[in-house]
């Protein structure tokens, strides 16, 4: 029979050891990435045009290494094709050592691109909008890409609430004006935002995506809200190594600018890690997409 000194002292141990291991929550990281047309489109392959080529192998495996970079444990990826297409990056991934058994896969309005995500964690709560009519110019269009929004079950105490988007690109259609359909798709996603924090304010919740617009232009002032309420969403300050901000480059006009976002509401913004957030600037970035993956870190654990 042990002695009470002895086990005095093992209760001691064992609520010593309790109390460390809840100083250090669980830290996960989150990513997001416009991989440029991971799909079958209209390329030039040796020379000639083919109508149905994918994505060239040399852009694939750079995509795949620019991810093994940053070893996410959840993953939003912009511009994926098909449900096959997935499933490619998703085995893919696997063979390199990340494995991702859950996923969404979002069905807008646009039948090439959309907007996806891969998750060590289960998705418990699938809310994704796939048919959003906008009033533009007298006739009714639609969020081209819809908003992927989906929950996921990081720890049974922790839930993170996750909203993708790639809103209009600035590319001109003859149906309407580019910039306003972009506003509108931002007034709408806005809106989504505030009845979420309105019904359920602890909500851990982040936007991710290709916004299509630089910090200071209407469709993201619309989406960040008003500073000090409850139901702001801050922009992370993402910087690569070298303290630069921009996301991506159009070599048409030799212009860098930043328009790929992770936002975080008030629940959230406790739980980033900042030293550990920011933009990859992995060497063969420029081979993989015209975009910079970023990322940032979670401690998963809600706090005050």
């Amino acid at each position: 029979m042990r002695s009470p000194i002895l086990r005095k002292f093992a209760v001691t141990l064992i609520a010593a050891v309790l109390c460390l291991s809840g100083l250090h929550s669980e830290e996960i990281v989150f990513a997001a990435y416009n991989v440029k047309s991971y799909l079958e489109m209209s390329r030039t392959v040796d020379g000639e045009r083919v109508a149905d080529a994918p994505k060239p192998t040399e852009e694939i495996e750079a995509v795949v290494r620019v991810i093994k970079t940053i070893r996410p444990d959840i993953l939003g990826l912009v511009e994926m094709g098909s449900k096959a297409d997935l499933k490619d990056i998703q085995s893919r991934l696997k063979a390199a050592g990340l494995d991702y058994p859950h996923s969404e896969w979002m069905q807008g309005g646009d039948e090439t691109r959309h907007v996806c995500l891969l998750s060590r964690f289960p998705i418990v709560e699938r809310q994704s909008l796939s048919d959003i009519p906008v009033p533009i110019n007298g006739r009714v269009a639609r969020v081209s890409r819809g908003f992927l929004d989906v929950t996921v079950e990081v720890n049974p105490n922790y839930h993170l609430r996750c909203i993708g988007v790639h809103l209009k690109s600035r590319r001109p259609v003859p149906e309407y004006d580019q910039a306003v359909m972009r506003a509108k798709e931002a007034w709408f996603l806005r809106d989504h935002v505030v009845t979420i924090i309105e019904n359920a304010p602890e909500t851990n919740l982040l936007i991710f995506g290709d916004f299509n617009d630089e910090k200071n232009q209407y469709p993201i002032r619309t989406i960040v809200g008003h500073r000090g309420s409850r139901t702001h969403m801050s922009p992370l300050p993402l910087a690569d190594s070298r303290g630069e901000y921009w996301t991506h480059f159009w070599p048409t006009a030799d212009s860098y600018s930043r328009i790929d976002y992770i936002m975080v509401n008030k629940a959230l913004e406790n739980e980033i890690v900042p030293k550990e957030t920011g933009v990859n600037d992995s060497p063969f970035w420029d081979i993989a997409s015209d975009h910079r993956a970023i990322y940032t870190t979670i401690s998963a654990e809600d706090k005050p």
